[in-house]
């Protein structure tokens, strides 16, 4: 069998629960799938829970646990703005609800900057991370202006708009196939001030000075047709954090996580999988009996 193939045959099939819980003051939309190690997923800076749903079916084997941003789907949005910080100690506390002591994370984007601040804040939360189409944020090289514009306009986001900007904006597949934007879970921002307060964490955050302290085993995924987020910007990642390794997809664009499942998926099953061999849980089950 291939190794896609490999993966799909096990495709968990658990139902997909759905929780409102009560953390800071909000009210937190929180989706669970699966059983298994758990893995965190911190999705981009306006993505719902069910933007995951392509990518789930390469995740068989994990518990995986996403929430709607504050602001963002259905959960709340927060009286102030929330810093970096504070959505890196929000997934934690996330966590800590389910009785989950330690997760691997993964952060796709907006997402993978709170995944790198959570692997520095908590560390003995994490264990394996993996950033996809993600930054370090200040100081790095800038992506294309014209990407840039697009990606901070909160009408791109709009459905009758979406599919005539997905291919300047986010790259990839979406150049030829721009139609693919308008069934991804991206949220349009229901006001300026949700655009202002997701968008806010960015400003003057970077993980430039720290990256080194990251001690994690980590997966950093990129395309090189990514006009958000430049290939260079992942290389210095990758050399920066000390257990990095770096996976570029050719002609990958920014969503390329969710409008190309099934080349990032595997890759990404594959790299948390090794943290948990088959031999080993196999004789674990085996000193049981």
């Amino acid at each position: 069998m291939s190794d896609v193939s490999d993966l799909l045959a096990g495709i968990n099939t658990a139902e997909v629960t759905h929780e409102q819980i009560r953390l800071r003051g909000l009210d937190i939309h929180v989706q669970l799938q699966g059983e298994g190690p758990p893995l965190l997923l911190y999705s981009g800076i306006f993505g719902e829970v069910d933007l995951w749903e392509p990518v789930l079916p390469y995740l068989t084997g994990f518990r995986t646990i996403a929430f709607d941003p504050p602001g963002i789907g259905k959960s709340q949005l927060p009286k102030l703005p929330m810093n970096m910080f504070s959505l890196a100690e929000l997934g934690t506390q996330v966590l800590d609800v389910f009785g989950i002591k330690k997760a691997h994370v993964l952060g796709g984007s907006f997402g993978g900057a709170v995944a790198q601040q959570m692997a520095l804040m908590h560390p003995n939360h994490v264990d394996r991370l993996v950033l996809v189409s993600t930054s370090f944020g200040g100081f790095a090289l800038p992506g294309s202006m014209r990407a840039f514009y697009h990606f901070s306009n909160p009408n791109s986001y709009r459905p009758d708009r979406s599919d005539k900007v997905a291919g300047p904006m986010f790259g990839g597949r979406l150049r030829e196939e721009p139609h693919l934007m308008s069934g991804m879970h991206v949220s349009r921002p229901a006001s300026l001030r949700h655009f202002l307060y997701r968008g806010s964490a960015l400003w003057a955050w970077t993980s430039l000075p720290w990256m080194w302290a990251i001690r994690q085993q980590t997966l950093i995924v990129c395309g090189d047709d990514d006009p958000v987020t430049r290939l260079a910007n992942h290389k210095i990642m990758a050399a920066m954090i000390p257990h990095a390794q770096l996976h570029v997809v050719p002609g990958g664009g920014h969503l390329m996580l969710f409008d190309s499942a099934e080349r990032v998926g595997p890759v990404i099953a594959r790299f948390l999988r090794e943290g948990h061999p088959k031999e080993d849980r196999n004789r674990e089950r085996s000193g049981k009996q």
